[in-house]
C-alpha cells in the first residue's frame, strides 16, 4: 500500500544491543499499562540527519554514547495514531509517524545509562530483553513496526 509519507512525522528508532545480544527497553514514565515498554525513539529536527537524530535520541532518553553503529533499515516504516491517542500528538497534526530504525552495539557499561541525562525523562525503568519478546510489550497500534524492525535486526540478537 502506497502512503503519502508528508502526512507522517519524521522519526528515528534505535535497537541498542548488548554484547550478549539482548536489547535495550525503556519502560515509559507517566504512561497507563500494560503497554509501557519500547526502545528509544523520538522525532527528527528540521534539516538533521537520520543518523544524527538517532545518536541524539539515544543519548537523550538512555545517556549513551558508547555504540558502534550495525545497520538501518532502508527506507520508512510508518504507523498511524489511534484516533483516539489526543495529547501532543494530536496538536503535531500528523497521521502518524514514519520512521528509520538504527541498531547499535553498546560498547560501554550498564553504569553509562543515565535515563535523567537530558531534561525531559522519557522512562522510569530500563532493563535488557530478547529482541523477539519486544511485540508483546509494545502498544498494539506499534506492533507491526517492532515486528519489521525484528525482522531487520534480528542476525545481531544473541
Amino acid at each position: 500500500m502506497d502512503r503519502d509519507l508528508s502526512l507522517y512525522r519524521p522519526n528515528v528508532g534505535v535497537v541498542l544491543f548488548n554484547a550478549d545480544g539482548r536489547v535495550w527497553l525503556g519502560h515509559r514514565i507517566n504512561t497507563p499499562g500494560p503497554w509501557r515498554w519500547q526502545f528509544p525513539q523520538g522525532g527528527v529536527d528540521e534539516g538533521e540527519d537520520l543518523e544524527t537524530a538517532a545518536r541524539r535520541e539515544l543519548f537523550e532518553e538512555t545517556g549513551v554514547r558508547s555504540i558502534a553503529y550495525l545497520d538501518r533499515t532502508p527506507g520508512w516504516i510508518t504507523y498511524d495514531f489511534p484516533p483516539d491517542l489526543g495529547g501532543p500528538r494530536a496538536k503535531w497534526g500528523h497521521k502518524g509517524q514514519k520512521q528509520v530504525w538504527f541498531a547499535y552495539r553498546f560498547t560501554g557499561t550498564d553504569a553509562e545509562i543515565d535515563l535523567e541525562a537530558h531534561g525531559e525523562q522519557e522512562f522510569d525503568a530500563w532493563r535488557w530483553a530478547r529482541l523477539d519478546e519486544t511485540p508483546s510489550l509494545i502498544v498494539p497500534f506499534k506492533r507491526a513496526v517492532y515486528e519489521q524492525v525484528l525482522t531487520a535486526f534480528a542476525r545481531f540478537a544473541g
